[in-house]
């Protein structure tokens, strides 16, 4: 195993001072209980905007506090939940009285520890709205979740999300927002390569040299098949059909189209798939009205790429074009 770290423990540790320092201009880095909240919070009359979950898939979750996205975010240990004991100080620390949604991706630790956070803030008079993102249409139950699993998703619930809370909406309409982007968006990821986990010194799953997973979760979490390596044509055809088949797309449907690094794959891999996969739409009669491209929920230094797409409407446009200024977002400011 090759990687620029320390010592194995500290991994979580040592990345997330690193960025508070890299970004003291945006947010504030907790240590202990470790969270992350934006440098100005909490912000008078806004409504809270938390999420979180296993570290080791930056930028999510904490590049994307700041202006226009999240208020705080909760690292937990490399594919880990974050723990309540750091959920609920987070959730205080962004309340300014309007309540607080918390934004959470489909894994049963996740799910539990979130629920249980909500639950202490709520006793201290907090009021605690739950977003789940559930997009993944690889496959209804895995080792991991209870239901779909939480993936490429979850950084367009949080944009979309977090404007409508910049502009002042309410606790249940930011929470409605939200529920109504999980609701509109579907993704499928594919694995060229494991990853290694820090601690475990060992890749996370097996494949062959000339073997591909199509399905994987963002833990190496096994997909739908195992196949061998074809073209990028091919390999985006195995996740774009699926998600327009189960988002049910229509020919006059307008789309974000965001195809996502796994962590390992170069930009310009990336781009050859969104040619395809626009092209692919377009054929169908639906428009790209957005689009995005890069590394934004990684699985370490995993190969491979997600494709995720949202059905917009002229409200959820209008959110994902309202200024935002995070580590790892930034636009109109």
């Amino acid at each position: 195993m090759k990687k620029l770290i320390n010592d194995p423990r500290a991994v979580v540790d040592e990345s997330v001072e690193g960025f508070g320092l890299a970004h003291a201009d945006l947010v504030t880095v907790h240590p202990d209980p470790k969270f992350i909240v934006r440098k100005d919070a909490p912000v008078a009359g806004k409504v809270g905007l938390v999420s979180g979950g296993g570290s080791g898939h930056e930028p999510l979750h904490g590049g994307y506090v700041g202006m226009g996205m999240l208020d705080a975010a909760v690292p937990g240990a490399v594919f880990t939940s974050p723990t309540p004991d750091q959920i609920l100080p987070a959730t205080l620390a962004v309340n300014s009285g309007a309540g607080v949604v918390h934004i959470v991706k489909n894994y049963t630790g996740d799910v539990l520890n979130f629920e249980t956070a909500a639950e202490l803030a709520q006793a201290e008079g907090v009021e605690v709205r739950t977003v789940l993102v559930n997009d993944d249409v690889a496959v209804q139950d895995s080792l991991y979740t209870a239901g779909r699993r939480g993936v490429g998703g979850t950084v367009l619930v949080e944009k979309i999300a977090g404007a409508a809370a910049e502009r002042g909406d309410s606790l249940d309409a930011v929470a409605a927002i939200g529920d109504r982007v999980n609701k509109n968006v579907r993704s499928m990821g594919v694995a060229l390569s494991a990853c290694t986990v820090p601690h475990a010194g060992v890749p996370s799953f097996e494949l062959e040299d000339n073997e591909i997973e199509i399905g994987i979760g963002i833990h190496g979490e096994p997909g739908r098949h195992k196949i061998p390596m074809e073209p990028a044509d091919g390999i985006t055809d195995r996740l774009l059909d699926p998600v327009v088949s189960d988002l049910g797309l229509a020919s006059g449907d307008k789309v974000l189209l965001f195809v996502n690094g796994m962590g390992g794959t170069p930009q310009s891999e990336l781009y050859i798939v969104y040619r395809r996969a626009a092209q692919r739409l377009a054929d169908q009669g639906v428009t790209v009205a957005r689009s995005l491209v890069g590394n934004y929920i990684t699985s370490l230094e995993m190969q491979g790429c997600s494709i995720t797409v949202l059905r917009l409407d002229d409200e959820m446009t209008g959110l994902w074009d309202a200024p935002v200024h995070t580590p790892a977002l930034r636009w109109g400011v």
